[in-house]
């Protein structure tokens, strides 16, 4: 036993000395002969190269483990959110019916029939007949169309006017900016009814207005339904000045830039077909 550990002992200081000896060795090679060193490093990194890839091959595999672990987790939460979206969507889903429900009960207890889709004409505007008594406007649609007088005049925005003459291939409208032009209208917001009066100016001003109505400027003002001219909601204008006391509107439309206007008829029950109206409605 004595004697074999000497002989490893003296085995590894002949080692040491052998591993010095040849660095020193490929030391001097290098200064004498870099390609032999050069070539003989090549050999030993080919040589060792599939011992060290198969050591660094599970630290690889630990990474990739590694990120599937994340890509799992993001996808978990992911997962978790889109549960939770799902069933804030149910519960809007089921309050949707649930409304759906609760306002078909209600239109039946009221009795309310919804509205029908009105018939109209489009018509180019050929003539623009304003001066300074008069605010009107002439189309090339007339009774051979189906316009009658007293059908309401659009613009795309909301009402402009009404028809008060109508030939066989052209009608005259009225417009709401006209000395004769009178409109029932209500304020939004405020709900205060009035009576939108034309004067020849570019801004109708509101009549009968209650002498305490507080009326912002930017108020809309819409139809109010009354006296069956039109229907209510129709958007008119919206209040643009109170100058001694007179509340006036701007009209929802620029009356001067017009190129076509719709003709609607807004008689119930004369939703399609030809439009008629009975002649001689008055504002």
């Amino acid at each position: 036993m004595v004697r074999i550990a000497a002989l490893r002992a003296l085995a590894h200081r002949f080692s040491f000395l052998a591993l010095v000896m040849a660095a020193v060795a490929l030391m001097v090679l290098g200064r004498v002969d870099p390609a032999s060193v050069d070539g003989l490093r090549t050999g030993i990194t080919d040589t060792f190269t599939p011992i060290m890839s198969a050591f660094t091959r599970p630290a690889s595999s630990i990474g990739e483990v590694a990120d599937g672990l994340h890509d799992l987790a993001r996808l978990q939460a992911e997962n978790a959110a889109l549960r939770a979206e799902n069933d804030a969507l149910l519960q809007y889903r089921q309050a949707a019916f649930r409304l759906e429900a609760e306002n078909l009960s209600l239109r039946t207890l009221m009795n309310y029939r919804p509205s029908v889709p009105h018939a109209f004409l489009s018509a180019r505007i050929i003539a623009d007949n304003s001066g300074a008594f008069v605010r009107s406007l002439a189309v090339d649609l007339g009774a051979a169309n189906g316009v009658r007088d007293g059908q309401a005049a659009m613009g795309p925005n909301g009402l402009i006017g009404r028809v008060v003459q109508a030939g066989d291939r052209s009608a005259r409208i009225l417009l709401i900016t006209d000395l004769n032009a009178k409109v029932p209208v209500v304020l939004e917001g405020t709900r205060e009814r009035a009576m939108l009066g034309g004067d020849n100016t570019d801004r109708p001003r509101l009549l009968y207005l209650p002498p305490d109505a507080e009326v912002p400027i930017g108020t809309r003002v819409v139809t109010s339904g009354h006296g069956g001219m039109f229907p209510p909601g129709l958007a008119v204008g919206t209040v643009a000045a109170i100058e001694d006391g007179i509340v006036r509107v701007a009209p929802i439309e620029d009356l001067q830039r017009l190129e076509f206007v719709r003709i609607t008829d807004f008689r119930p029950g004369e939703a399609g077909g030809q439009m008629q109206l009975h002649p001689g409605y008055n504002w």
